[in-house]
């Protein structure tokens, strides 16, 4: 672990970042670094940008200006994603394969021999039963679609995660149980990039966070500094006081 962190400052850099949709510009001179074995929380109001912010990290979308690295690879070179696992929002597996297959075509895609035992530990850590690998995912709730999509991402041990809106649909039992595992990954240097309108998992899991507010990122700190920052009791109240301030200002 201390090799990799000598030999990557940072996982991923974000340099002054711009980004428009049809002439509204959706992201303003971003500057964020996300260090290795760090879990890090995007958080925004509903089209803030945090989406539009993970696609240009995983060059699905065009920058119109600025750099961006990943593990210290411009972010175009595919090269630049092999040690990292993506998950979208609102994911949704194909429809014509059954959980295992999906799960072993995932694997094949990475260069990997599919590991039945590990897929059905990681699926029992997910609180998906054994039983829903055998069934076709085209009937799957959206839960289990996410929990699907979540063990793919899991199961072959990538060094960076980037997860938009992994928790919020899933049940509360799903979701303790998920933030349990992402710990055990984090104690063994798993780096987590993630967006959510959750401040109580940013509080739980999270070593840094940013606010990203009207194009900017409006804070960047641990959720204590936030609070102290903005001058309140908890970080909802900081948030509020925060996205409020930005609003003022502009």
């Amino acid at each position: 672990m201390l090799g990799f962190i000598l030999l990557y400052m940072s996982i991923i850099e974000f340099k002054g970042v711009c980004k428009h949709y049809s002439h509204q510009l959706i992201l303003d001179h971003i500057d964020l670094q996300i260090l290795p074995g760090e879990f890090f929380g995007l958080v925004g109001v509903n089209g803030a940008g945090k989406t539009t912010l993970i696609k240009c990290l995983l060059d699905l979308c065009e920058i119109d200006q600025g750099s961006i690295q990943l593990f210290g690879l411009r972010h175009t070179e595919p090269d630049a994603r092999t040690h990292l696992a993506y998950l979208p929002e609102q994911f949704v597996p194909p429809y014509y394969l059954t959980g295992q297959h999906f799960l072993a075509y995932i694997a094949k895609l990475q260069g990997h021999v599919y590991d039945s035992k590990h897929a059905h530990e990681i699926c029992q850590t997910l609180d998906l039963a054994a039983s829903a690998l055998k069934k076709p995912v085209r009937i799957y709730s959206k839960g289990m679609a996410q929990k699907i999509g979540l063990a793919a991402c899991f199961l072959n041990h990538k060094r960076l995660l980037v997860l938009d809106e992994p928790i919020s649909v899933l049940d509360p039992k799903a979701q303790t149980y998920l933030k349990r595992y992402l710990q055990t990954l984090k104690a063994k240097g798993t780096t987590l990039f993630f967006s959510t309108h959750s401040l109580a998992d940013v509080e739980t899991l999270c070593d840094r966070m940013a606010i990203l507010h009207q194009g900017h990122l409006s804070f960047i700190g641990t959720p204590s500094e936030c609070c102290t920052r903005f001058a309140a009791q908890n970080l909802e109240q900081a948030y509020l006081n925060c996205i409020d301030a930005g609003a003022w200002e502009r």
